[in-house]
């Protein structure tokens, strides 16, 4: 077995848990309480701090800061954590910071590609194949589904979850929460499908043709929610589909509206 390759200018706590196949850049910095995982790349001048644990195949790009404390004002200290899995890139000054309250997480799972200056704050949980878009930032507590894509320079209120292969347009807002399959543009309104995404997930047309009568149902029948839910729980009949559904309705903060309908005000606590 050989030894992690560590740049002669990177400082590495001796308590930290390197892999035998790290390769650690010029000046970053590596804290006690960090485990980095095999073939992962630490590049210059990126800081691995708290109590941060990395996969396997990760790349951390330069001056990204991961593990971090955490801005909240109600953070007090103690041991939180940022838990990540296999085979992402965090693009340069990408920051991630770790959970608010001690035993808590921020979370990213596999093949998520977040690109530069993307901003995760404390206790975001992230699933597989998200992409962030550059300048584009999460508060606390915000659920990212697999394969979702978050464009460039967006703002995720605190709490919103954004549904599995949703695609956020670039410059928006949202403050709502983003259905599964669905697109948003504008200040957190929904458009369309992610036809694209769909395909290039392989999602047959025979599904496709049923998310698109689950979304018309939804936003273009005039019905109200609980209406369109009563009528996609008779139509449905595919596991995304039935997913759609699942995911309104455990909606704690509601769901976009459509482009055509009034804007929704902005919420007294909306702060990132």
């Amino acid at each position: 077995m050989g030894k992690p390759v560590i740049h002669p200018t990177a400082i590495v706590h001796p308590g930290a848990q390197l892999a035998d196949d790290v390769i650690v850049g010029p000046y970053a910095v590596i804290d006690e309480h960090v485990t980095v995982g095999p073939r992962t790349r630490i590049e210059q001048g990126a800081r691995l701090t708290g109590w941060t644990t990395l996969g396997a195949d990760n790349r951390v790009d330069m001056h990204a800061i991961i593990g971090h404390e955490p801005q909240d004002a109600a953070f007090q200290g103690g041991e939180s954590y940022v838990r990540i899995g296999d085979r992402n890139t965090f693009r340069e000054f990408v920051t991630i910071h770790r959970g608010t309250k001690p035993g808590t997480a921020t979370v990213v799972g596999n093949d998520c590609f977040l690109m530069g200056m993307a901003h995760l704050a404390h206790n975001c949980q992230l699933g597989n194949q998200v992409t962030i878009c550059n300048g584009t930032l999460l508060a606390g507590y915000v659920a990212v589904e697999d394969q979702a894509f978050i464009s460039g320079n967006c703002a995720i209120h605190q709490f919103v979850r954004i549904g599995r292969l949703a695609m956020v347009g670039g410059l928006t807002r949202i403050v709502k929460d983003v259905p599964p399959f669905l697109t948003t543009e504008l200040d957190s309104a929904v458009s369309a499908i992610n036809l694209v995404g769909l395909k290039r997930a392989g999602i047959s047309p025979q599904t496709r043709a049923e998310i698109k009568q689950a979304y018309k149902l939804l936003y273009r029948s005039g019905l109200n929610t609980a209406q369109a839910l009563e009528a996609l729980d008779r139509i449905a009949t595919t596991p995304e589909v039935r997913q759609f559904i699942a995911f309104i309705r455990g909606s704690q903060r509601g769901i976009c509206r459509h482009k055509g309908e009034r804007p929704i005000d902005t919420p007294a606590d909306s702060v990132l």
